[in-house]
């Protein structure tokens, strides 16, 4: 038995004894995402690339959980963890069930390209719906949540490898994604483009990390020297791997034209950190070597951080070691799984908007209008990176599963996309819409069905290089004509919203009764939606994204400066604000406590007392920003700086404790610089931001308390 094979043996030597018997050309054949067959070992080829966004993807029947911007909407951590290892579950039973049949294909591996923790800074960008949302502390600690349930805690083996991504910098244009060099300052870095990729490398320990297409500062960020070396290994401790996106390598010598050939873009990039090439320029690393661009002890280095990897996750263990190996087949898919699912799609959901028609009184409402080009869409279920969901239920049959005795009419009104007829016949109304007013005349509750679905929203298409962006946050189509008119016939309104990111809603906040934000809410949306409207729960999701009013109140996408962006910095009146949703319970705050003072680097805690002044039991995020009243750099009115999801029972009265870290606390100079300056600082805590907007949407005001800071 060679060393490489010595389960008693460490890892590292395992993996530097393997790579000692590998010839070169063997060495680069494993530094692609489409590794060979070391046949001379017995050991099969192994395909890197697999995901799981928000469920196993593109790999046949798994969950499909809500899309990750629905995922954030929860601000429930440890129900994003419970997500996250069922996820990891699935990984593991499909990956051996898939081994044992000699299936070692794309998407069967163990090496998961999730998540993406980039920030959702303009509304604008199509693969916002794949990340968190637009604040970096929500961002990391969902992604903590997330990289800790897919990685497992078994002391020696990995469950799974997680990846966040795209290392950094990047949220749109899609289109100009292989040639856009995104310029951020250094404290625009540290605030905001940095902070989830710090804490989902040194707290949950993430394994690999995927650089991103376009260049930052100059630099192509799969051979970045400053993202790559001086922060992720240098000032971070990385030890993992870094994979390039797909296509990546290639880009660096065509598009960005950092250099001229394949061999000096994979030289260029394996010399600066990046491992792992999902792509086919790597090959050419025979070639760099043979030019002396490169060195095979470069390489063997490059080779040891993937190869360790693949120990780590028991791949050359017999599966009787390897305690992930024994999950059964018979987990995917399975009724646990549907059941949390059902309860993370419960939490994802977010109430903008309630006059008192919800939630609907089942006795009264004999007959329901399901109105919409999504009220019967499975597609505006998944979102993007989804896999095949064994059972999956729309808006409309939604409805008819949870009130079976009502009489439910769909109509579907127009088209997603369906421009008004007039520009074609010179006709009013358009071709669904007299279907849709004739559901709505003879409906006691009308449920209106819109939004967009991952082919309107989403990522650049490989096949025709068009992007995937939005132009501007207006309903596509002839949809805000439907809802008007639909509206006008004056019954009891509900919109459900299916969108990954912000629209204008100012028509529907106007003449619609009710609207609840869905998001793309997973295989059991529909019944879901349903149960929010006819009351089984109160809805708890909170915005992870500010919804703006138009276009024109934000700069423009190319500018990567964050004035003027989100929450933190936006200067206007926003239609609903971060943090905001209401429930079908009010929530009362009081009794804030805190330490009067506190020492520079000392974390704080402080308690606030919840009451629940309604019927129903409801799940009341506890949001907390931090406002530093004598910053000596630009610094936002307040930031999220923790939170914490608490189930509070109708009538109870129940005190809660938060800590707000001390590195909440720190202010990032200009010249990004890191300090803790004594002085004043401001809590808030409460059920959304301290802004007026929330408060004049929800009738409730955000408790503040002071204290200072001392050296």
């Amino acid at each position: 038995m060679d060393l490489w094979q010595d389960t008693n043996a460490s890892f590292e030597e395992r993996a530097k004894d393997l790579i000692g018997r590998m010839d070169l050309e063997e060495k680069i054949s494993q530094m692609v995402f489409s590794s060979s067959a070391l046949s001379k070992f017995g050991i099969d080829e192994y395909n890197w690339w697999n995901e799981c966004l928000h469920g196993v993807a593109r790999a046949g029947v798994a969950t499909v959980f809500p899309q990750s911007i629905g995922l954030a909407a929860s601000f429930n951590t440890d129900l994003m963890h419970r997500v996250a290892t069922a996820i990891s579950d699935e990984i593991r039973a499909k990956h051996h069930e898939a081994k044992r049949h000699g299936d070692h294909g794309i998407y069967k591996g163990l090496t998961m390209w999730s998540p993406n923790i980039n920030i959702f800074r303009d509304p604008r960008w199509g693969r916002g719906h794949e990340t968190y949302g637009e604040d970096p502390y929500l961002t990391a600690r969902m992604g903590v949540a997330f990289v800790k349930g897919l990685q497992g805690d078994d002391p020696k083996y990995l469950k799974a490898v997680s990846t966040p991504k795209h290392f950094a910098v990047h949220s749109g244009p899609e289109a100009d994604r292989h040639t856009f060099d995104a310029k951020a300052s250094i404290k625009d870095m540290k605030e905001t483009y940095l902070p989830a990729f710090k804490a989902c490398v040194k707290e949950a320990g993430a394994t690999s990390v995927m650089g991103a297409y376009n260049r930052t500062n100059g630099e192509a960020c799969c051979a970045s020297t400053t993202l790559l070396q001086d922060i992720l290994r240098d000032e971070w401790g990385f030890d993992g791997y870094v994979v390039s996106d797909c296509g990546a390598i290639e880009d660096i010598y065509k598009h960005h034209k950092l250099v001229g050939t394949a061999a000096e873009a994979a030289a260029l990039a394996v010399k600066n950190g990046c491992e792992l090439n999902c792509g086919f320029v790597f090959p050419h690393l025979l070639e760099a070597a043979e030019k002396g661009l490169i060195t095979e002890e470069e390489i063997d280095k490059a080779l040891m951080r993937l190869m360790m990897a693949r120990f780590r996750l028991g791949m050359f263990d017999p599966d009787e070691v390897v305690p992930y190996a024994a999950i059964p087949y018979e987990v995917n898919d399975s009724e646990p799984h549907h059941a949390l699912n059902q309860e993370m799609a419960a939490e994802s959901l977010v109430l903008l908007k309630n006059d008192g028609t919800l939630p609907a009184d089942r006795e009264k409402v004999k007959t329901i209008a399901v109105i919409g080009p999504n009220a019967d869409s499975k597609e505006a279920l998944i979102g993007n990176y989804y896999g095949a969901p064994s059972i999956s239920y729309t808006v409309t049959q939604g409805f008819r599963k949870i009130h079976p005795d009502a009489d439910v009419i769909y109509a579907e009104g127009c088209t997603l996309t369906q421009p008004n007829r007039e520009a074609f016949w010179g006709e009013e109304p358009s071709w669904g819409f007299a279907e849709a007013i004739s559901a709505a005349e003879r409906a006691d509750l009308v449920v209106l069905v819109l939004g967009m679905n991952a082919a309107l929203e989403g990522e650049e298409s490989a096949a025709t290089g068009e992007g995937g962006d939005k132009d501007d946050i207006h309903l596509p189509g002839v949809q805000q004509q439907l809802m008007e008119v639909v509206a006008s016939v004056g019954k009891p309104t509900v919109l459900l919203n299916m969108t990954g990111s912000c629209v204008d809603l100012r028509s529907a906040q106007e003449n619609v009764n009710a609207i609840i934000q869905c998001w793309y809410p997973g295989q059991f949306g529909g019944l879901i939606m349903a149960q929010a409207v006819l009351g089984d729960f109160s809805p708890s999701g909170r915005l992870p994204i500010t919804f703006y009013n138009d276009m024109s109140e934000i700069p423009p996408f190319t500018d990567y400066s964050m004035e003027g962006r989100t929450y933190k910095f936006f200067d206007g009146t926003p239609l609903y604000p971060f943090g905001y949703g209401l429930s079908y319970s009010p929530i009362e705050y009081r009794d804030l406590r805190c330490p009067d003072t506190i020492q520079a680097g000392e974390d704080l805690t402080l308690s606030v007392t919840l009451r629940n002044t309604g019927h129903f039991d409801v799940s009341e995020a506890v949001q907390v920003y931090l406002t530093d009243e004598e910053a000596s750099a630009r610094t936002p009115r307040w930031k999220l700086s923790a939170f914490k999801k608490v189930r509070v029972k109708a009538g109870e009265s129940k005190q809660v404790e938060i800590t707000v870290k001390s590195e909440e606390m720190v202010l990032v100079l200009t010249d990004g610089t890191e300090v803790i300056e004594p002085g004043a600082f401001t809590l808030h805590v409460g059920g959304g931001q301290p802004d007026a907007r929330t408060e004049e949407l929800s009738g409730r005001k955000s408790l503040a308390k002071g204290f200072t800071v001392t050296e």
